[in-house]
């Protein structure tokens, strides 16, 4: 009896292990799609961790015989993930703070990853879809909803900065304000202008590129 009881630790402790590294892996995957800088590798691993400190505390409470909280040591995943999650955040120049999805994502994965050490299967799958769904579906109506856009412009000549801007009213098909500041290169003479629309357009970014005086431009 002990010996099979402890075969079938070994089996579900490998069923729970590839489901997190397969739900960790989807997860991860959408992210590395949109270059975020969690990737596959890191859900994968957060999934796999989280799944192990709830399998852990499963098997020193029902086979070595402990007794005590086995919600204790996972409980610890879900705000410990949180140290994690906040490296992701960033400031933007702009002052536009990124990486908040990514950073939640991670935290998600972390509380799916302890479902699945638990066995709660029909749980971790539910969330793992309706995840998927969020950051998928939502995030295109969040493109098409998007009340302002930010461009970033490096301009190799200061002195002919109000000559650019003139050409770029004329070019970008919708009103903007600016902010000039110091470019991101760092070059002397150059200028760098953040031009931030009123609202998202369709537009070729990189035909500013083509622009006289204009080093490059890229969306924020």
């Amino acid at each position: 009896m002990h010996m099979v009881t402890y075969h079938d630790l070994l089996i579900q402790t490998v069923l729970r292990a590839l489901a997190s590294v397969l739900i960790g892996g989807l997860i991860g995957s959408e992210r590395a799609r949109h270059g975020r800088a969690a990737g596959m590798r890191t859900h994968i691993l957060v999934c796999l961790g989280a799944c192990m400190t709830s399998m852990t505390s499963m098997f020193v409470a029902d086979f070595l015989g402990h007794e005590g909280d086995v919600f204790r040591i996972p409980a610890q995943v879900v705000s410990g993930i949180g140290f994690l999650g906040a490296g992701m955040i960033i400031l933007k120049s702009n002052n536009v703070i990124m990486g908040l999805t990514t950073a939640a994502g991670v935290w998600a994965t972390g509380t799916i990853g302890v479902a699945l050490g638990y066995g709660y299967y029909a749980g971790a799958l539910v969330v793992t879809v309706l995840f998927l769904v969020t950051i998928i579906l939502f995030a295109k109506f969040e493109r098409r909803k998007k009340s302002a856009e930010v461009i970033y412009l490096e301009i190799d000549d200061l002195y002919r900065l109000n000559q650019v801007l003139k050409t770029l009213e004329q070019t970008i098909p919708s009103s903007f304000t600016t902010q000039i500041f110091a470019p991101k290169t760092g070059r002397d003479g150059h200028a760098g202008v953040n031009l931030i629309l009123e609202k998202h357009i369709d537009y070729d970014i990189a035909a500013l590129c083509e622009l006289e005086n204009v080093v490059f431009a890229v969306e924020e």
